[in-house]
């Protein structure tokens, strides 16, 4: 009898609000070994985080509908979720090093999916550690 492999502990959250770009997001991070939860905007990204404590990576857009960029929820973020690590994509806008939160890291759009798989790894090595 084969033994299936032990559930992930920790999930990544998407938060992208183009569904197919973020349900490809949300591949990587299940290819990556983490479980995925996927938010259309900020809004929805502080709901998933106060319902699923075990997130300890949010994968952002920066640039999105309502009221809260991806950066500026990366702040609201690591205030009351401080062991959350980031990635942060963008098309358009670029933040700046002094705007990007601590143990993140930033991709333009397109970005390359083996990266977005190495930066996921790695964190994963530091979240076990």
């Amino acid at each position: 009898m084969s033994r299936l492999p032990d559930p992930p502990r920790y999930a990544v959250l998407v938060v992208e609000n183009d569904p197919v770009i973020r349900a490809e997001a949300m591949d990587l991070a299940i290819e990556a070994g983490f479980k995925a939860y996927g938010a259309r905007d900020a809004e929805r990204a502080i709901r998933a985080l106060e319902r699923h404590d075990e997130i300890r990576i949010c994968f952002t857009d920066v640039d999105m509908p309502g009221s809260c960029d991806g950066v500026r929820l990366a702040a609201a973020v690591r205030e009351r979720w401080p062991p959350v690590e980031f990635i942060i994509v963008s098309s358009q806008a670029k933040a700046t090093p002094d705007e990007m939160p601590a143990r993140s890291v930033a991709f333009s759009k397109p970005y390359d999916p083996t990266e977005i798989l190495h930066a996921l790894g790695n964190f994963g090595r530091r979240i076990q550690a």
